[in-house]
């Protein structure tokens, strides 16, 4: 089950970051940060009453004028509604509502997506203040001040009551779906083309989904696959989304949860960004397989120390997923572009491999005779049992006698032991730990 993805929307100066902010970074949640997200990151992985989540910052953009204002506030509530499965809408309590809120709320009344109505800067949570917030036709609002941390939880209380109505993607369609990912001028459109132009079957363009990427089918190796576009074939709106990061992020963010595997596109004339790592630690923390491709090889001049200077550089930025995959290719001219699905398939059947459970703890008793856990107070971590779970990624859980004396360090320690044991390049792993059951021998 994936995370359902939570869109903070609403005019500027409303209290957007504040309340993302307050749930990313403050103690009302349980949140992990995607490793590699700095303090500017779009999204963040939060939990709330043991319901986890990907919360988006949709704000943080100056505009210039009222009429780029007015644009740019539309796009945000439209965007929410192609990508979000939950949107909190963000109102001003001391102010009356805009001819911007009204617009949005009429775009969001049309929608079908679970809406939170939260009505910020108050200083008193007084039922009076919110009655203009009625009008907008949203349902109850909810009143709130981040400011003081007032009203934060019954805000994230609404948007977790809405998680039962999402509806999750359709598991039975055994199709292998594809995503392709970067930031905008990387390239991604000329590799769409120069993919579905190939000697492969194309059988028909499909139109725009509600989240806004395209579902191209087409087939290799005699398989069939589905590309998941985000460079946009076709355009549902004139907005141009990709001019502001947020939109490129959050639109990658959908078509990530929707793939079975990540083909993410960097530019090899250009220095990894902020932005790729957070979206890569986005994959990372979503089980998916990847492939890393340095698009436009081409443009670079090369000797014999080229590759491994990129690989280095990509290493460092990645210490999070050192099992990446890479390719360096030229969309233009064809160089090494056969590459890419060949990756892909590779990296699909590592993430697909089972461990026999007898071989499993074989490989478990090595690793903890060749190095034992350390001691925590005394006490001394036991692995009693392990068994693999699932595949996609590769998920694996260890019954020992305390959890609490699992340390992350030495879960490392394990998931590298299993590394050199079975081919797992490209796809995370995930490990489960639990305390010792009756049925674990």
């Amino acid at each position: 089950m994936q995370k359902p993805i939570v869109a903070v929307v609403g005019r500027p100066n409303v209290g957007k970051s504040s309340f993302f902010n307050r749930v990313a970074g403050k103690r009302i949640s349980i949140v992990e940060d995607t490793p590699g997200v700095t303090r500017d990151r779009i999204y963040a992985d939060a939990d709330w009453a043991g319901k986890a989540m990907t919360l988006v910052d949709t704000g943080g953009i100056s505009l210039d004028t009222n009429d780029q204002w007015r644009e740019h506030i539309l796009a945000q509530a439209e965007l929410a509604i192609d990508m979000a499965d939950v949107i909190v809408f963000i109102l001003d309590g001391k102010q009356a509502i805009t001819h911007e809120d009204q617009n949005v709320a009429q775009i969001l009344r049309k929608s079908k997506k679970p809406i939170v109505v939260a009505v910020n800067k108050l200083d008193t949570l007084n039922a009076d203040a919110l009655l203009p917030f009625y009008e907008l036709g949203l349902g109850t609002p909810i009143g709130m001040s981040c400011q003081h941390g007032l009203g934060i939880g019954d805000v994230l209380d609404a948007v977790v009551s809405n998680f039962s109505r999402i509806v999750p993607f359709d598991e039975e369609d055994t199709t292998i779906k594809v995503a392709l990912v970067g930031r905008p001028n990387v390239g991604k459109s000329s590799m769409t083309n120069r993919l579905l132009g190939q000697n492969r079957v194309v059988v028909s363009n499909i139109a725009g989904t509600t989240r806004d990427a395209i579902d191209v089918p087409f087939k290799y190796n005699n398989k069939d696959y589905i590309l998941i576009d985000t460079a946009g074939i076709r355009r549902k709106s004139k907005i141009d989304y990709n001019s502001i990061e947020g939109y490129s992020v959050m639109r990658s963010l959908g078509a990530i949860r929707r793939a079975d595997v990540v083909v993410y596109v960097l530019d090899a004339a250009e220095e990894i960004s902020e932005q790729d790592v957070r979206v890569l630690g986005y994959i990372h923390e979503q089980g998916k397989p990847s492939v890393v491709v340095y698009n436009k090889w081409d443009l670079i001049q090369k000797d014999t120390h080229t590759v491994e200077l990129y690989k280095r550089k990509l290493a460092e930025a990645l210490k999070f997923m050192d099992y990446f995959v890479v390719q360096y290719i030229s969309t233009l001219d064809g160089t090494r572009f056969g590459k890419v699905m060949e990756s892909v398939e590779y990296v699909l059947n590592n993430a697909k491999q089972t461990i026999q459970t007898s071989t499993l703890n074989d490989i478990i008793h090595d690793a903890v005779y060749s190095s034992p856990p350390p001691t925590k107070m005394g006490h001394s971590l036991k692995i009693n049992y392990a068994t693999q779970v699932g595949t996609l990624p590769p998920t694996f859980i260890l019954f020992v006698n305390n959890p609490d004396l699992m340390h992350f360090s030495y879960l490392r320690y394990i998931e590298n032991c299993l590394r050199k044991a079975k081919n797992f390049e490209g796809t995370p792993i995930k490990l489960i730990i639990r305390a010792k059951s009756k049925e674990a021998k």
